[in-house]
């Protein structure tokens, strides 16, 4: 049997302070989450020719063919998310944390009973001490996206 590889990029986030946002405001929050899912996640994902492929309670894993892709869907996700938590106290806000990783894709298929995707998750993660995600300042990329994504 011949493998066939191919190069996927992913992208993984989750809601920063869900736990905290959900004690505070179960309800609030959830609708917040359905609106901007509806009206920012799912469009840029789409626009951007992502595959949603598995979501929590409080985040989304996304398989995209090109790494510019994901790169331009999460910054597309970052500022429609930015846009509208602006008028919004800031211990109310919807945050996303973004990580996006790249690499053979052969494995993306599998499906294990733990859940699949695990080593991609764990690539993808955002790296800590970076900005804080929809606001201004350094972001930090692991080489495997920069490298791909300079100049495009």
């Amino acid at each position: 049997m011949t493998t066939i590889r191919r190069l996927a990029a992913i992208l993984a986030a989750d809601v920063t302070g869900y736990s905290r946002l959900i004690g505070s405001d179960e309800g609030g929050t959830l609708a917040r989450l359905r609106t901007i899912r509806a009206e920012v996640i799912d469009p840029a994902i789409a626009a951007h020719n992502g595959r949603l492929v598995k979501t929590t309670g409080d985040g989304f894993l996304v398989k995209y063919g090109s790494v510019v892709d994901a790169l331009r869907s999460a910054i597309e996700i970052q500022a429609g998310i930015a846009e509208r938590n602006a008028p919004i106290p800031q211990d109310q806000r919807i945050e996303l944390g973004i990580g996006l990783n790249v690499g053979d894709g052969r494995g993306v298929a599998k499906r294990k009973r733990d859940g699949c995707w695990a080593s991609w998750l764990r690539a993808a993660v955002r790296p800590e001490g970076s900005t804080p995600w929809g606001q201004p300042g350094p972001h930090q990329l692991d080489s495997s996206i920069a490298r791909p994504t300079w100049c495009r």
